[in-house]
Parts: C-alpha cells; sequence; structure tokens
C-alpha cells in the first residue's frame, strides 16, 4: 500500500516519462508535491523503491525506471502540475475523533477497541485507515482515554517483544516520555511505530532490533499519535 504522497510522485514520474521520456528532476517533483525540501522527495523515492514501483539506474543522472503502477490506477488519479496534494489518508494524518471503547454486554471485564489498520514496525509504510474491525481486550489493559488498536507490519520491535502480525492497543495522546513507545507519524506523510527518545532539541524514534538504525529529526517533523498500553498475540 502507498501513501498519497507516494503514489502522487510515482504517477507524476509516470506521465513525465510518457510526455518527455525524461525523468523529472528533484526541483521539479518537490515543487509538484508542494514540499518544502528535496529532501522529502529522497525519502519519497526510497519508499517507492523499496516497494518496487520504481529502480534507480547506476551510473546516469536522473535516471529512474518506472517499473509497476498501483492496482488501482486510472487515468483520473493522474496528478497535474502545481496540484496540492493531501498527506496520507485515515485517522494519523487527518485525525479523527476516536469513540470511547464501548463494553461488550456479555462481558462487563471487557471493551471493543477499534482497529484502525496498519502500523510500520520497519520501513514506514501508510499507517492508518479508517476503521476495519473492532477487537475484544480485558478493561484492566486499557486505563483511562480513548484507544485505537494497530497490526504490526514489521520486525525492528522484536527485542521490546513486539513481533510482526501483533496487535498493539495504543492510548490516543499527542504527548510522550523519553522510553514510551509510540505511533509516530513522521513529515506528515508516513506512520511508525517506534521507541521515543530525546536527543537535545531533537526527536530520536529508536528501533528495538540492532538491524535497524535510531532516526534523529527535528522537534517539527514528528506528531505523536498515541502510546502503547498493550499487546494481543494470536498462535497459530
Amino acid at each position: 500500500m502507498l501513501t498519497r504522497k507516494q503514489q502522487e510522485l510515482l504517477l507524476f514520474i509516470h506521465e513525465r516519462m510518457k510526455e518527455s521520456g525524461v525523468p523529472p528532476s528533484f526541483d521539479e517533483m518537490k515543487d509538484a508535491l508542494d514540499l518544502a525540501s528535496k529532501s522529502g522527495i529522497h525519502r519519497l523515492i526510497t519508499a517507492l523503491e523499496e516497494r518496487g514501483f520504481i529502480r534507480r539506474l547506476p551510473n546516469r543522472a536522473r535516471a529512474l525506471e518506472v517499473i509497476k503502477l498501483p492496482e488501482a490506477y486510472t487515468p483520473s488519479l493522474q496528478p497535474r502540475r502545481g496540484f496540492s496534494p493531501s498527506v496520507i489518508e485515515g485517522s494519523l494524518g487527518k485525525p479523527q475523533p476516536v469513540s470511547p471503547p464501548k463494553p461488550v454486554a456479555e462481558n462487563t471485564n471487557s471493551v471493543n477497541v477499534p482497529v484502525m489498520g496498519r502500523i510500520a514496525a520497519g520501513v514506514p509504510i501508510s499507517a492508518i485507515q479508517n476503521n476495519t474491525h473492532d477487537i475484544t481486550v480485558p478493561a484492566e489493559m486499557l486505563g483511562s482515554g480513548e484507544h485505537y488498536a494497530l497490526e504490526v507490519k514489521g520486525d525492528s520491535m522484536i527485542d521490546a517483544g513486539i513481533l510482526d502480525g501483533d496487535t498493539v492497543i495504543i492510548r490516543n495522546t499527542s504527548t510522550a516520555s523519553p522510553g514510551d513507545i509510540v505511533v509516530a507519524l513522521v513529515d506528515d506523510e508516513e506512520a511508525t511505530l517506534k521507541r521515543f527518545r530525546r536527543r537535545g532539541a531533537s526527536i530520536a524514534l529508536e528501533a528495538a532490533n540492532p538491524a535497524y538504525e535510531t532516526r534523529i529529526f527535528g522537534p517539527d517533523r514528528v506528531k505523536v499519535q498515541g502510546k502503547l498500553v498493550g499487546l494481543i498475540r494470536r498462535y497459530h
């Protein structure tokens, strides 16, 4: 699954290649997506390459090859110059109120929590969608506040006991203390599950797997969307 900006960049490159046979420059991509700097374009291109949508050709400037397009691609989705794309769709990019947990009638010690899609514990992916279904959890797991659940994709938090395929229970909050495991939205584009740290005035998103590097961001680039309070694992 691609974020909206990833898809719009992919289609912009595809249409420019069809028109001129030459990929757009990073400046042209930045202007087309209305981004403040080219670093955002670098991240989007890396994400598209990791997902197998494009390939960078070595030893050639501006050399990109579009390998495939999204399955849902239609001409109506074609980008146009000067457009203002939206960012990640769903509850993280466009915060929506999370309903308080609803008691389950047949068991007063359990509550229903909405499952809001997937969260990346690895390379960030489009994380939050609309409420897909509810999950029943013990009431004592939640405490006060509003909560939602996310299905984990990736292995960057395995040393914290969070595995690919687990379901994490998140308390809806915009604040965190150093050491908390949080849902973090980076650059209003991509969300990930990481441990929250501070490095001076910057924010560090720390993996719990030595194969992944800690990522450092300016404080204006990271928004906390929730804090981990519980985990559910199914054994097959």
